[in-house]
């Protein structure tokens, strides 16, 4: 189904289709299955979920008490994948997180070993709760981890579980103290969520839940078999070209010396996304027109994503503060300055590569 040959072979299309038919019902049943533990927040549910089956990482802004952390765990809990968190400190050290070798002698002959223990970076979801109040030399020690999915420790890589999903959370608030994140590392992030505050139905809704007896037996879903196997489904959906360069020119036109972009793009912004951008623009809006039963990409996924990926890697400049102007008003200007139209030929050249069984979701 996903081949990009014009001939694919038959019994592995049934197979694609089944399984993204089996990721659809997850889905479905996530949603459902967190509803009965967390109220609202569907915007972020979908987030991240398009971010874990693409095969990257979240970052999450929010005030405290938005169950930020409850919300990670019963994810974690529903798709049966172990779960660590970490709670960064100014104290915290590297070998903390990653985990340190140990001397250890054996008893009968008296020799002495090193043994690497393991830190609990070594768990398929990690939470990396506040992660901007820990120094530059902590944060440090997730990279690695976050971009080749493994931590060296005396000179010896150390490989990590897979699937590996780091979601770091950071208060927007009392920012004294704290260690904002280089945008090195925040480029490491495939999305920033910005976790808001509940409306009023929802805010008495979450006060009734959490202030009577309640016994939540959540049904496990999908297992981290079913995640690696629904993230290589989610790189083989085909994106035609069209979506391809799309994606490239909303990146492309927020580098302020780089070519002709808009005017705003020049008074307002300081530095613009670079290309794992581009790349990670097509990953999610692959996972999300999988998610939504689609089996092809389209231009609408590549806006639908625009936000929590660019948000972090668009930098805006003192105009912008003195004017009020975020991030997320400059991507919605240029959401509205780029044109999205489909070619015509485009009809023709998805043709042969979008399946017979494709279906609209209802």
């Amino acid at each position: 189904m996903f081949s990009d040959t014009a001939s694919p072979d038959p019994a592995k299309a049934a197979d694609d289709v089944a399984t993204v038919e089996k990721l659809v019902r997850a889905y479905d049943q996530i949603r459902s299955e967190l509803g009965r533990v967390i109220v609202g927040q569907e915007a972020v549910v979908e987030q991240m979920l398009v971010a874990l089956f693409s095969n990257g990482h979240c970052i999450l802004e929010g005030v405290p008490g938005l169950a930020k952390t409850l919300l990670i765990s019963t994810l974690s809990r529903l798709l049966s994948l172990s779960f660590s968190r970490v709670q960064f400190t100014p104290d915290l050290m590297p070998s903390d997180i990653t985990g340190t070798e140990v001397i250890e002698e054996d008893r009968g002959t008296g020799a002495r070993s090193l043994r690497f223990v393991q830190g609990p970076i070594f768990a398929n979801v990690i939470l990396a709760d506040e992660i901007n109040r820990t120094p530059p030399k902590t944060q440090a020690a997730l990279l690695e981890a976050m971009q080749e999915n493994q931590v060296t420790a005396a000179g010896f890589p150390h490989k990590l579980p897979r699937p590996f999903f780091v979601l770091a959370t950071q208060n927007p608030i009392e920012q004294e103290g704290t260690y904002p994140l280089p945008e090195a590392q925040l480029d490491r992030f495939m999305f920033k969520v910005l976790v808001d505050y509940p409306s009023e139905e929802e805010e008495l809704q979450i006060v009734k839940m959490t202030t009577a007896p309640q016994d939540v037996n959540l049904e496990r879903t999908l297992n981290a078999r079913d995640v690696l196997a629904l993230q290589d489904i989610v790189r083989r959906v085909p994106c035609a070209d069209h979506v391809v360069s799309y994606a490239t020119r909303v990146t492309r036109s927020t580098r302020v010396d780089k070519g002709e972009v808009p005017k705003f793009i020049k008074e307002y912004v300081a530095w613009g996304a670079g290309p794992r951008a581009s790349q990670n623009l097509v990953l999610a809006g692959k996972a999300r027109a999988v998610l939504q039963g689609r089996y092809y990409v389209s231009t609408d996924d590549i806006r639908a994503v625009a936000h929590p990926v660019l948000r972090h890697r668009v930098l805006t400049n003192f105009n912008a503060e003195a004017d009020g102007v975020r991030s997320d008003d400059i991507i919605d200007w240029l959401i509205e300055a780029l044109p999205a139209d489909p070619p015509a030929s485009m009809d023709a050249a998805m043709a042969g590569r979008v399946f017979a069984a494709d279906r609209p979701r209802n």
